[in-house]
């Protein structure tokens, strides 16, 4: 079975040579060349995906200069909500319902909560609400490590936060945000 990047490799040899800074910041970066080179030259290339390779290419070359301090790590300078947090909302304010709700009484409000603890038991819900909190902890953690390098105090603050609350479609839309920028600035710097 052939490889439909190394079927396409001649092409994207050919593109590559009219990028040489790039191949010397790869060759530099990511086969740990410390004394001085000039030029670099791809010889092949393969993977499993054609569709894969820009991207990736693009990711590599901005963490190489990146690296070498040829472009700056680009910023994210303000917090947004994802619409997939709309789900965690609820999620969230499901599960807080049902770990609050008094297990006895007669209001009508708690009534499906208590439907659920006298099914599932107040032990089950209580263990899944501790494991989401610290599945949370968890992610602001990694959330955290990405802020550390991409935003400013205050943006990352509303990063960190936001997880612990929501989880993770705030760290997936931020790093998304971060991919997307990080490619912004490689190709503005060509």
């Amino acid at each position: 079975m052939s490889d439909s990047v190394a079927d396409r490799s001649g092409f994207l040899r050919k593109y590559m040579s009219g990028h040489p800074d790039t191949l010397v910041a790869y060759a530099k970066w990511f086969g740990k060349v410390t004394e001085p080179i000039t030029s670099a030259e791809m010889t092949s290339i393969d993977s499993k995906g054609y569709d894969d390779v820009k991207p990736r290419l693009l990711d590599m070359k901005a963490t190489a200069q990146e690296k070498l301090g040829m472009i700056k790590t680009p910023q994210i300078s303000s917090f947004r909500y994802p619409i997939q947090t709309l789900g965690s909302i609820t999620f969230m304010a499901t599960l807080f319902y049902l770990f609050f709700t008094p297990t006895t009484g007669d209001s009508p409000y708690f009534q499906p909560a208590q439907f659920v603890h006298s099914t599932l038991g107040s032990t089950t819900i209580e263990y899944f609400t501790y494991s989401i909190g610290v599945a949370h902890l968890l992610e602001s953690v990694y959330t955290f490590t990405l802020c550390r390098k991409h935003t400013g105090f205050l943006t990352g603050a509303a990063y960190v936060l936001n997880t612990i609350a929501f989880g993770f479609p705030i760290w997936i839309d931020l790093r998304k945000r971060i991919q997307t920028a990080r490619i912004d600035s490689v190709m503005k710097a060509e």
